[in-house]
């Protein structure tokens, strides 16, 4: 009997330890000491050396990864792929500098600009290599969710008169500067005592590719303040100047199964106060709700499904007026859209904080950093599981998860 017993009770071990120690099903490009490297499962490589490195992109099956390789005075800033197949890295064509690109919805191109010009690579034995000219004069741009297109942005002048409105075109990736193949999608009329910007960028669809949001800036020193986020049907047709929020992409997200974009609104170049989370649901009129509870900010989040987002939170600091800005120590809370209940779910110490929320399928990740530290670890929690775990240590910035 006490035989059978400790079999058991190794079987139960067994058993145990295979569960806790599962390979993480996550694919994720993040860069560490400036370099690139590989995360996949439970097994990590380093892709690059002797470059500086950020800005990775999965190209859409994850066979590539976009990347700029620049330098610490911000001077250089060149366009590299790496190719996980071949284990290369390389240069779809020579000294491309660039700070915008992406990669096709549906194939392995990749859209960038370099000068104002909007390229887009052609294919060689498979990979993306060598580019044609799509159309020029473009600030901002995305690919249609058809991969045949791309809505581009032309910034405003400053005329005599005034602003001149900024200017939305669809333009198909074929257009080989043929401006007769260009078409003015909407005119944004601009406005310094309402709806001021310069440029538009940071295009994001809406689950079905019916609504596009996007991002306004100013002039420099407004844009550190305040910046429209605005929406435009896909056929240009309605145009909403939704609200006044900072000029961080990551702080605006739509729902993954509903025409509802959640963002941070609040103007104000300081995080100690006025920074909220509103979901705004596309209506025959829009409607918007503030999930923020008084007194705390919330500054980053992430749809965890349809009913449930994250946000990273904090308490407000009204009584900072002046000195070294405070930082902010947010945990992650989770709040349910259908009953309003919101509740902590990570729980840093003291002088720690935890930023940077992201979701792949039921897994939840985020970046934990301490106090006046630039680099942090990744923590992952599978929805099933109580417990959460490190993932990645010691990462330069927030991994960029693959996701199908």
């Amino acid at each position: 009997m006490p035989i059978k017993v400790l079999v058991l009770m190794m079987l139960f071990v067994f058993q145990h330890i295979s569960v806790t120690n599962a390979e993480v099903p996550l694919k994720a490009a993040f860069v560490r000491d400036h370099q690139l490297w590989l995360k996949e499962g439970n097994q990590e490589r380093q892709l690059t050396k002797d470059k500086y490195v950020y800005s990775p992109q999965w190209s859409y099956d994850g066979r590539f990864i976009a990347y700029i390789d620049g330098d610490e005075q911000g001077e250089k800033s060149t366009l590299w792929i790496y190719d996980t197949k071949k284990n290369q890295n390389y240069e779809p064509y020579h000294s491309i500098e660039t700070s915008s690109f992406t990669w096709s919805p549906v194939a392995n191109e990749l859209a960038y600009i370099s000068g104002w010009v909007l390229n887009v690579t052609n294919m060689k034995d498979g990979r993306p290599y060598g580019f044609r000219n799509v159309s020029l004069g473009v600030t901002g741009f995305e690919w249609y969710p058809n991969g045949n297109e791309f809505i581009a942005s032309a910034a405003s002048n400053r005329l005599p008169t005034g602003w001149e409105p900024i200017k939305l075109f669809r333009i198909p990736k074929d257009m080989n500067l043929n401006e007769n193949k260009s078409k003015l999608l909407y005119s944004i009329p601009i406005d310094e005592n309402d709806l001021f910007a310069v440029t538009v960028g940071d295009f994001k669809w809406s689950y079905d590719g019916k609504w596009v949001g996007f991002l306004g800036t100013p002039t420099p020193s407004w844009a550190m303040d305040s910046n429209p986020l605005c929406l435009l049907s896909s056929d240009g047709k309605v145009f909403r100047d939704i609200g006044r929020m900072l000029g961080f992409s990551d702080w605006f997200k739509w729902a993954p199964q509903a025409n509802e974009l959640a963002y941070i609104s609040g103007e104000g170049r300081f995080f100690v106060e006025n920074k909220n989370l509103k979901i705004a649901e596309l209506e025959a009129s829009t409607k918007q709700v503030e999930y923020t509870p008084k007194g705390f900010v919330d500054l980053d989040l992430e749809w965890m499904s349809p009913s449930k987002v994250i946000v990273a939170r904090s308490q407000e600091n009204k009584s900072w007026k002046e000195g070294p800005v405070p930082t902010m120590f947010t945990s992650l809370f989770e709040i349910n859209l259908g009953s309003a209940t919101q509740k902590q779910i990570t729980f840093p110490k003291e002088n720690e904080l935890d930023v940077d929320p992201q979701v792949v399928g039921s897994y939840l990740t985020w970046v934990r950093k301490q106090e006046e530290m630039y680099k942090g670890d990744v923590w992952i929690k599978d929805d099933k599981q109580k417990e959460a775990n490190i993932w990645i240590e010691d990462v330069d910035f927030s991994p960029v998860l693959f996701k199908k």
